[in-house]
């Protein structure tokens, strides 16, 4: 049956050009540098209002224009839209800087704040004032004149610095590529060799590929019997963008210890004391102390059950005669483990999830859970692998997002949402929010739809709750809508918590059908998916809480660190958490792409903080029924719908009737009885 054509404005991606677009951005910054000379200072609440609203739709229109220059630049790198991007990070950073640092503006919103007129502002409106007069003050705007200068500088060559940081690292991973024989293919399922057959063909060779994407890096170092191509590849992976990747024009060394040092010249010019201090202003979290204590505690209670994982792998792989079990080992045994203990491995599961079925489950969960429906439409695509739904209640559509699940080619890696457009209802406008869900999972092969481990299906379950978080707002001003001004370390809250349907017996019933015969999820692979929920779960806890700590220790290092230093830090954070000794040839920082091109600056530990709120609320399903209506309504009303309007714990606290408590995410990792 053909799709119906979208209802919401899109843009029409075939008939973009980039050129145009570039010269659209231009001419919008600089109508906003002009409104910021026309700003005076305030005398009159309305004059004040109507100024604040032409920034308001300055905002609206830059971010979707920058938001769909981005989206291409992340999903279909060229060198022309690589050019085009950078030439206008100077341009935009200089604009944010400048309106962050004008005092008259400042005074504007702070003077609307100061009036009794004020409380009459809709609440959105208010939240997203105090928000920004926030927002004035970490800009800087106090500053003296010489001291705005150097900010500003900052600022600038910090946006160019993170762009370069990620361009290597996605150049870096393409510039790789093995050739493999049929020997180097042993022990590796047939699905994933097809797959490497077909990278091969793509780069006109009648043999098989390895390369550094996800797919193909996970099937290597999971299932290849030649020990020396795990070791070889998990080489150029753990080395990629640094001094030892083989390539110095990728080379992050200089560019970490520079962002690192402007970051905290920033923190010291603002009054913090470092870097993390700066970044921990605007979260949940009350101090840096408090996140190490959070971590470290986290870590203690990991370490036990992640020495015995430890142990259990050690004796496996003994069994080969490897005595000294090192990285390239572990998700090797770590899966023939696996498939012993729980005669479970990923690859059993794979048919039972083709992409359709697990994409037409996840929505049912969504619209059982929230009582809306996802219908997919017609749209202009950047690609042939995306596709365009529309969220609709009541018969009405509330919003619209784009799915583009693949790895390919110059298409950066890892998972994201991005929303590139907002909720906005004002006087003037009724805008509905539209996303991008990005993720990258092993393509189709061949004629088969492509099949997701169980892995995959939690990541793309991950990236859809913070779609729905952007979607399903009631919050109608663009710097409250969605994930706007909510705490970072409360942001991963909604992703988190929707990951734990693809754990639940009624979820995965919705998700599997084999890809043959149609047939729900098999008992016996259902009871061994679920008695391995908990394996490994304090390694991978280990795991996460080396990188968080790794991050708050950089940022709150003082001085900043130099390249050597950075090493050392991170030397230092394995000795105290990781229970097996990582290479010394590992360069895991040069591609830490979260902290050095992303927004986890010194925030890393979120994850960790968002997954004992996500757990917690996730409890409470638990208790009362996990498609539970009332309890779907009251978790949208509470933490969906208020965006960043309502202070993160007051919003779970709304919800829980409590604060969070960490019971919860023990009892899910598997670590206290149920």
């Amino acid at each position: 049956m053909p799709l119906s054509p979208a209802t919401l404005p899109l843009p029409q991606f075939s008939q973009i050009n980039i050129q145009q677009l570039k010269q659209d951005i231009l001419d919008l910054i600089q109508r906003g540098l002009n409104l910021l000379a026309q700003v005076q200072t305030p005398q009159d609440f309305q004059h004040s209002l109507h100024t604040v609203q032409q920034f308001d739709e300055f905002e609206n229109q830059f971010s979707e224009l920058f938001g769909v220059l981005s989206h291409l630049n992340a999903v279909m790198n060229t060198p022309e839209l690589r050019e085009v991007y950078q030439s206008l990070l100077p341009e935009i950073s200089n604009f944010y800087t400048q309106a962050g640092q004008n005092e008259a503006l400042y005074q504007t919103y702070q003077f609307i704040a100061d009036q009794v007129e004020f409380a009459n502002l809709r609440p959105a409106l208010q939240s997203a004032i105090q928000h920004a007069i926030k927002d004035f003050k970490l800009s800087g705007v106090a500053l003296p004149p010489e001291k705005k200068a150097i900010y500003a500088e900052n600022v600038a060559r910090l946006s160019q610095l993170s762009s370069d940081f990620s361009n290597h690292v996605l150049d870096a991973t393409q510039a790789y590529h093995l050739q493999l024989d049929d020997a180097q293919l042993k022990g590796i399922p047939t699905s994933s060799q097809a797959l490497l057959r077909q990278y091969g063909e793509q780069k006109g060779l009648d043999q098989a590929v390895a390369t550094l994407d996800i797919p193909a890096y996970l099937a290597i170092m999971t299932y290849a019997d030649d020990r020396e191509l795990r070791k070889t590849i998990y080489h150029a992976y753990t080395t990629r963008a640094s001094e030892l990747g083989g390539h110095p024009e990728f080379d992050n060394s200089a560019i970490m210890q520079e962002i690192l040092a402007l970051r905290e010249s920033q923190a010291q010019l603002l009054g913090f004391a470092n870097y993390a201090e700066l970044s921990l202003a605007k979260k949940m979290a009350p101090s840096v102390e408090k996140v190490r204590e959070f971590l470290i505690d986290l870590a203690d209670k990991a370490k036990a059950p992640a020495k015995q994982e430890l142990a259990e792998i050690k004796a496996f792989a003994e069994k080969d005669g490897i005595t000294e079990l090192q990285a390239w080992d572990t998700a090797y045994y770590a899966e023939k483990i696996k498939q012993q203990n729980f005669n479970l491995s990923q690859e059993a599961l794979k048919p039972y999830f083709p992409i359709q079925k697990v994409v037409n489950g996840l929505f049912q969960i969504a619209e059982k859970l929230y009582a809306v429906n996802i219908v997919e439409k017609q749209a202009d695509f950047w690609h042939p692998d995306a596709k365009y739904y529309e969220v609709e209640e009541h018969g009405q559509v509330i919003g619209g997002f784009y799915f583009d699940l693949y790895a390919r080619e110059n298409k950066r890696g890892g998972a994201w949402m991005s929303g590139f457009r907002s909720k906005v209802r004002d006087q003037q406008l009724d805008q509905k929010p539209v996303a991008f869900m990005v993720c990258n999972f092993a393509p189709p092969v061949g004629d088969q739809p492509a099949q997701l481990t169980h892995d995959e299906i939690t990541t793309l379950f991950h990236e859809f709750g913070h779609g729905l978080h952007h979607i399903l707002t009631e919050a109608d001003h663009i710097g409250v809508a969605g994930t706007h001004a909510v705490a970072w370390d409360a942001v991963e809250l909604p992703s988190q918590f929707m990951e734990f349907w693809a754990w639940e017996e009624q979820g995965l019933d919705l998700i599997s059908a084999h890809i043959d015969s149609g047939q729900p999820l098999e008992k016996s692979l259902l009871q061994a998916l679920f008695a391995a929920r908990f394996f490994q779960t304090g390694m991978q806890t280990l795991r996460q809480v080396e990188f968080a700590l790794f991050d708050l220790d950089i940022h709150a290092h003082s001085p900043a660190p130099t390249t050597a230093q950075i090493q050392q830090i991170l030397d230092e954070v394995r000795s105290q958490v990781a229970v097996l000794k990582t290479p010394s040839d590992n360069r895991f920082q040069h591609s830490f792409s979260h902290i050095f091109a992303g927004g986890y600056a010194a925030g890393y530990y979120s994850y960790k903080w968002a997954e004992v709120l996500a757990s917690d609320a996730f409890d409470r399903f638990e208790q009362e029924g996990i498609f539970n209506v009332e309890t779907g309504q009251a978790f949208r009303k509470a933490i969906l719908a208020v965006g960043g309007q309502v202070e993160a714990l007051q919003a779970f606290t709304d919800f829980r009737g409590r604060e969070p408590s960490i019971d919860a995410l023990l009892r899910h990792n598997g670590w206290t009885a149920a």
